[in-house]
């Protein structure tokens, strides 16, 4: 072997040298971190996905709503166990709180803020659903807050699926609580938002 070397002219690679004698491994070595960074990009863009379909239904059915419904009787979509029905709500989802309209404004900006900061490690596509269900609903309520009446960040929020017995909400109050319902699933589970599985 040494002497074919020799006549080819290929040096013989030195003890502890650290030479790899495997055919491809630098080239796997360094596509590994590529893919990794690949899926990770793929999750930022099914959470931007996601969030921006909710915004997007949240904002148009609020429109479409404003438009046909307010100031007119209740809808019935079945019976007198779900309705339509516009109603302005200064207060959080469910109508909590309408004294803490502008506190809530924050908290919705702060959600925001958090959920793009865990998004720079994000390589789970179940969390990157759950955050972007929660993304998308506190765009759509941050909306009303800063746009509508009575002014800016003390707006009202546009609520309309009426079920009986229960509050009034909208599809943003709705994709928040199932994006929280999955992200403690997700935690019970021991799936954290990098990928891994961690145990308690």
């Amino acid at each position: 072997m040494a002497e074919a070397e020799r006549i080819t002219g290929t040096p013989e690679p030195e003890p502890g040298s650290g030479a790899d004698s495997t055919p491809g491994a630098e080239a796997a070595g360094t596509a590994e971190p590529e893919q990794s960074a690949g899926r990770g990009k793929r999750r930022i863009g099914a959470l931007l996905l996601v969030a921006l379909l909710v915004y997007l239904l949240d904002l148009g059915s609020k429109l479409l709503v404003v438009a046909k419904l307010e100031h007119h009787a209740p809808v019935e979509v079945i019976g007198t166990l779900l309705q339509f029905e516009v109603i302005r709500n200064r207060g959080a989802a469910f109508s909590i709180g309408e004294a803490l309209t502008i506190f809530l404004t924050i908290i919705a900006a702060t959600v925001i803020v958090v959920i793009a900061r865990i998004a720079r490690k994000l390589y789970s596509l179940p969390w990157a659903l759950a955050l972007g269900l929660l993304l998308g609903g506190a765009f759509g309520n941050l909306t009303d807050r800063i746009f509508r009446s009575p002014g800016v960040f003390e707006g009202a929020v546009v609520d309309f699926i009426a079920p009986a017995h229960f509050a009034v909400f909208n599809l943003a109050d709705s994709a928040i609580v199932c994006g929280g319902i999955l992200i403690v699933i997700l935690s019970f589970r021991g799936l954290d938002p990098d990928g891994t599985l961690h145990k308690d």
